[in-house]
Formats: C-alpha cells, sequence, structure tokens
C-alpha cells in the first residue's frame, strides 16, 4: 500500500510539471494533436500505479519524451504555418459574407441542423444575422453577427454601421501570412510600404500584424526586453 502511495505522489507531481510545462492552452480548447498527448500521459502515468511490477522509471522517461516532442512540435508550428496546419488543421469558413459554404460542410461533415445548433449556441438565432461563421482548428465556431445585428457602442450613435471584413492574421511572429494577404486585396510591397511608415524593414521586425473588421492596418513589436508587444501603428487601408 505505502509503496502505490509514493508511486502515485511522484507520477502526480511528474505529470503536473508536464503539464505546466506544456502551457496553459493543452488546458483550454484542445487540437486532436494535444488531445492525443494528454491522453497518452494519462494513460502512461496510470501503468506504474496500477500495476507494482511496471517500471517508475519507464513511465516517467514516456512521459517527458511526449513534453520534449510537444514543446518541440510547439515550436516548429509557430515558425511555419504549413507544419501547423498539418499537424492541427487549419479554419474552416462555413458562412461567408451571408453564404452558406456547402462544400466545407460535406467536407467536414457537418448537417444544417449541426449548424443551426452552434449558431444558437453562439447567440445567432437566425442565420440571417450572420456575415461570418468560422470552424476553428479545435473544433469551436467562431460567429461573426452581420454590422447591423452588432450591439450599439458609443460611437455607434453617431456613426453609420459599413460592411466589414473578416479580421485576419497578416504576421505572426515574423512570419507572412500570404494567403491572409491575398485575401485582402494586398500584396507584399503594399505591406512592406506600410511597415516602412512605422520604420519597419523586415518581417522579422513584427511581432504580430491583423487587419480589423474596419479593413485598418494594426502592426505590433516586442519591447526591447522581448516581455510585451506594443501596438506601434494603427492606419486605415481603404
Amino acid at each position: 500500500m505505502a509503496i502505490i502511495l509514493i508511486r502515485t505522489i511522484i507520477l502526480y507531481l511528474i505529470v503536473l510539471f508536464t503539464i505546466r510545462v506544456m502551457g496553459k492552452s493543452e488546458l483550454s480548447k484542445m487540437s486532436p494533436f494535444q488531445l492525443v498527448v494528454i491522453f497518452m500521459i494519462a494513460e502512461l502515468a496510470a501503468i506504474p500505479i496500477e500495476s507494482s511490477t511496471a517500471s517508475l522509471i519507464s513511465g516517467a522517461v514516456g512521459i517527458f519524451t511526449l513534453l520534449f516532442l510537444q514543446v518541440l512540435i510547439s515550436m516548429i508550428s509557430i515558425k511555419s504555418e504549413r507544419f501547423k496546419n498539418f499537424i492541427n488543421g487549419r479554419p474552416s469558413i462555413l458562412i461567408e459574407k451571408g453564404e452558406i459554404n456547402e462544400k466545407e460542410l460535406k467536407a467536414l461533415r457537418i448537417s444544417l441542423n449541426d449548424l443551426m445548433e452552434q449558431l444558437r449556441i453562439g447567440n445567432a438565432p437566425s442565420l440571417s444575422e450572420v456575415e461570418y461563421a468560422v470552424m476553428e482548428s479545435n473544433g469551436e465556431l467562431s460567429v461573426i453577427p452581420k454590422a447591423d445585428k452588432k450591439p450599439l457602442t458609443a460611437s455607434d450613435m453617431s456613426l453609420a454601421k459599413e460592411p466589414e471584413t473578416m479580421p485576419l492574421i497578416l504576421i505572426s511572429d515574423g512570419v507572412l501570412y500570404k494567403q491572409n494577404l491575398l485575401s485582402l486585396g494586398w500584396d507584399e510591397p503594399f505591406l512592406k510600404g506600410q511597415m516602412a511608415a512605422a520604420n519597419l524593414m523586415s518581417y522579422d521586425e513584427v511581432f504580430f500584424a491583423f487587419c480589423d473588421e474596419q479593413k485598418k492596418l494594426h502592426i505590433y513589436v516586442s519591447t526591447p526586453d522581448q516581455k510585451k508587444a506594443r501596438e506601434v501603428m494603427t492606419c486605415a487601408t481603404s
């Protein structure tokens, strides 16, 4: 009994340490890859506890190996969008500008009833109120309502709503999302011209850049100590 108790405490501390190192994102909405890793860690931890003949060291080595692979793959995913899409999949646009994307629905094997249910959960009871609906890579549905269906803000009282575009990431940690750039009707010379206005000559200098619903470009750079990222530019591009 004492041996089981000690082994359980040791494995508990190992798993707790592993989850902490893997990061908070592993505890939120998990991708299929992250889900597999969590299940495998749980299985590796359970075997030495259930069987006193199973090697405690072997279980610990297996857990730390998964930790190493998870951290390595996460780091590669940050630098390579193609690799990230291969591992985690990519978001799928199910509704675009109020129109249902039947091809994506069939590819994801989602029925219209399932789609309507998820829209209701996302506080969009009517399909006519939805501008965009995106199935994220973690399986969660993000819903962007039409401009005239959004709640009023103080600025809305004096400004008329205009059709909005879908927010898109353009640069993340120095990596250019060329497909998103093309989706906005922009090209690299245009983007580099905007960056030059903020004295940024290379994508490596940009921590994060995105285009918001009003088609305004936002650019963030890391502080010298790389502990925070601050916005250095916000400009309307159209």
